[in-house]
């Protein structure tokens, strides 16, 4: 990083920083720190102070409106706006349509960036990506689908269900990953399209409750009933759809774990407040030596996540292998920031759970986190996994 470089990402983290604590943590507040029947007229209005402030889609390339920045210099931009649960809304960095945005400027042919992810990257609509199956679909691993999509004269046909699906309700269109060829179990043979979410053949239920409350709308049961596409509608290559669901999660991995590292350093902040200004038993809560362990646990999860952050964004934009380090980092932040969170509440106590504190709207949506893209014991096998072939092949 050029010192140039380094100071431009300085300067975005503090306008962004600036943007958060005087307009978006207010209207959070306002709210509730729910979005799901958040105005849409709203979420213009945070994105048009994010625009002037020039803090606007800062993963976006410039081509398409955006900061263009790559995955190392974004991390402190993204803490930042995850301070409010509503940042990331703001900025329009938030999942899905951040990973899908990711996902189009690399695969999108021209027609589909001009239809599709123009007025995404713009703020003007909104996505979601749907991979998540029913049983006997298997959860988050896109190399099990039932869903097909068969080929005909005029292009494909799509039949199958997808649930908790992220912000569908609302959504302008969906990335859809079916099976194009081979069998359930198969690591390949999965293809993406685009489909647009007013397509006879598809119906949206907004039926999942979950506690995800910081997305537009619920998560969403997606059925396909015969619902025809056309070859331009594919995404990418044909049956190249599980590599591209692997480029995705890497990088909405590192994204998730920017995000909700901002929740985490306000939980710590609430935290240290609470302990500064209040007394127990004649003395200052912050003199305890049981507290103040709890404060130094908190700023120690938050700066070895960091750590693990900036090293996988590296890789990552260096272009090496980097699925143990993104890997690593996701497991290692999902639970250092339910721990920050935890830990802060307990500093709190009870007014800090109270149904309309922020340390309870945190603590809802970061457990969340730990499950966000499949359990973290599957997470763990994989790392074992490849640890286990890399001695492997240092041996022979």
């Amino acid at each position: 990083m050029t010192p140039d470089s380094t100071a431009t990402v300085v300067g975005l983290t503090k306008k962004t920083e600036y943007l958060v604590r005087q307009l978006i943590l207010p209207v959070e507040e306002q709210h509730g720190g729910n979005a799901h029947d958040l105005p849409d007229d709203v979420r213009r209005a945070l994105q048009t102070a994010a625009r002037t402030a020039g803090v606007f889609a800062p993963q976006v390339g410039a081509a398409f409106g955006g900061l263009g920045l790559n995955m190392h210099d974004r991390a402190p931009i993204f803490e930042a706006s995850g301070y409010s649960l509503f940042g990331p809304v703001a900025q329009n960095c938030a999942a899905p349509d951040e990973g899908n945005m990711h996902l189009m400027e690399r695969l999108a042919s021209p027609d589909q960036q001009r239809r599709y992810l123009r007025p995404l990257a713009a703020g003007r609509i909104r996505s979601c990506f749907a991979m998540t199956e029913p049983v006997p679909g298997e959860g988050f691993d896109p190399s099990v689908l039932n869903t097909t999509a068969e080929r005909t004269s005029g292009g494909w046909v799509i039949n199958g269900r997808k649930w908790f699906v992220t912000g569908a309700d609302g959504s302008a269109f969906a990335i859809v990953v079916a099976r194009t060829s081979g069998e359930p179990d198969s690591r390949s043979g999965a293809t993406m399209f685009l489909v647009d979410a007013d397509s006879p053949g598809l119906r949206i239920r907004p039926d999942r409750e979950t506690h995800r409350a910081t997305v537009f709308a619920r998560e969403s049961e997606l059925i396909f009933e015969n619902l025809e596409v056309s070859d331009d509608m594919v995404l990418g290559e044909v049956d190249r759809g599980f590599d591209y669901a692997q480029t995705r999660l890497w990088n909405t991995r590192l994204t998730n774990c920017m995000r909700w590292l901002g929740s985490a350093r306000r939980a710590a902040d609430i935290a240290v407040t609470r302990a500064a200004s209040q007394s127990s038993a004649g003395r200052r809560l912050g003199d305890l030596g049981m507290v103040q362990q709890l404060i130094a646990d908190n700023e120690i999860d938050i700066a070895a996540s960091r750590g693990l952050v900036e090293r996988a964004c590296l890789l990552l934009d260096a272009g090496e292998p980097s699925a143990q380090a993104t890997s690593i980092a996701k497991t290692f932040v999902a639970e250092a920031v339910g721990r920050v969170v935890d830990r802060s509440l307990q500093i709190c106590s009870a007014p800090g759970y109270s149904e309309d504190a922020p340390l309870s709207w945190l603590y809802r949506e970061v457990r969340l986190f730990r499950i966000d893209d499949g359990p973290l014991e599957t997470q763990r096998w994989a790392i074992a996994r490849r640890a286990l072939r890399m001695a492997d092949e240092r041996a022979s």
